[in-house]
């Protein structure tokens, strides 16, 4: 056999300069979009511009295509260079859309979600004050000169405390953030005549900037009174998504509350089944192991919030049940060998999907490939 020693060592020295090369350029491309940044908070334009990331990524997949790249394979990098670019760009600070507003008061400022917002507030150079229950006896003075009011208590807590607030400045915006909305908006507006609005953020605590992330804004009261709050979630880099308290309960009784409930009772399944996790994950593919990622990360978390979450509405039982009779009549056709009625089942679901179902399918593929490397 040929010895290719030397020029595969040759081979190798070219690649570890080429990777080197790429760490510098990524180091100078990281220096200007962190000059991007600065120029956008000086005029308060958001960090995340979709059409200029959609139109950079198509011109960058046709050079590929063109020199013999997979485009998939420049895409992916690119996305999460761009990623990186989005930090850069948020810690340049952003630009207070609002600079006449007085204080900015978050309830339940300490706990996770509440610190995100406390300082991104703090970062546009917003006055925040925070009060935890034991500032309660100090609230009527701290929020005498309140701008906005934002109670980012767990969703038991919610009516508590927003009926304790009846003395706010007429001007001032009452939010909350809890993720079950007609309710709170009920209370807020029974207690404030002033501008009102609620807010459900679609995201966890562990997130690092509001960059692609969706905020639910549901109307209250006085819309163009608190317009700038909107805003400025915008300059921050969310999507803000209007839509009435009632569709949203509606929506996350599907979103949220039967996701959560089945993923709950799978991993109970689970353990009550006594099944070798290590084993599932050693024999998984990346599709399985994502989803038992999804379970997990479930019950790594505080058990109060999906409680909240699940116990919020007496309504969702009633979803529930007819999720469970499903399940049950499809197991019955599975039960009574019933192929047919089964296959018939899932190309009607499969044409109520229509083009999503393809979407998802592409989509998902980007899953799979980050699950498969983690492995």
């Amino acid at each position: 056999m040929k010895d290719i020693t030397e020029a595969l060592a040759q081979c190798r020295a070219e690649i570890d300069q080429l990777d080197s090369e790429l760490v510098q350029l990524l180091a100078k491309r990281r220096q200007v979009t962190s000059r991007v940044g600065a120029l956008k908070s000086e005029v308060g334009m958001p960090i995340y511009a979709p059409d200029r990331e959609a139109s950079l990524i198509e011109q960058r997949r046709l050079q590929a295509a063109e020199q013999g790249v997979n485009p998939d394979l420049v895409q992916d990098i690119l996305r999460r260079i761009m990623q990186d670019s989005y930090s850069s760009q948020d810690e340049s600070g952003y630009r207070c859309v609002n600079p006449d507003c007085g204080d900015v008061v978050v309830i339940g400022g300490r706990g996770q979600l509440g610190s995100i917002f406390v300082d991104l507030f703090n970062r546009s150079g917003y006055a925040v004050r925070v009060i935890e229950k034991d500032d309660w006896e100090l609230s009527e003075k701290v929020l005498a000169n309140a701008s906005l009011v934002i109670v980012a208590v767990p969703i038991r807590f919610t009516a508590m405390i927003i009926q304790q607030l009846k003395n706010l400045p007429a001007s001032c915006v009452l939010a909350d953030v809890t993720s079950v909305k007609e309710s709170p908006l009920y209370e807020m507006l029974k207690v404030h005549n002033g501008p009102v609005v609620g807010l459900h953020p679609m995201f966890g605590p562990d997130v690092g900037s509001l960059i692609k992330q969706t905020i639910i804004s549901c109307e209250g009261r006085s819309a163009a009174q608190y317009q700038w709050l909107l805003d400025q979630f915008t300059v921050w880099g969310a999507n803000i998504y209007p839509v009435s308290a009632n569709e949203h309960d509606r929506a996350m009784a599907m979103v949220q509350v039967m996701r959560h409930f089945s993923t709950i009772a799978y991993g109970y399944h689970l353990m009550t089944e006594g099944v070798d996790l290590q084993q599932l994950v050693d024999m998984s593919s990346p599709i399985y192991r994502l989803e038992l990622i999804m379970v997990g990360r479930l019950f790594a978390q505080n058990p109060e919030l999906y409680s909240d979450i699940i116990f919020s509405n007496s309504d969702n039982i009633a979803m529930m049940k007819r999720f469970a009779y499903r399940f049950l009549e499809l197991l019955e056709d599975v039960e009574m060998g019933d192929k047919e009625a089964f296959v018939t089942m899932f190309a009607q679901v499969a044409d109520w999907f229509g083009d999503y179902a393809d979407i998802f399918l592409a989509e998902s593929k980007g899953m799979l490939v980050k699950a498969n490397e983690i492995k």
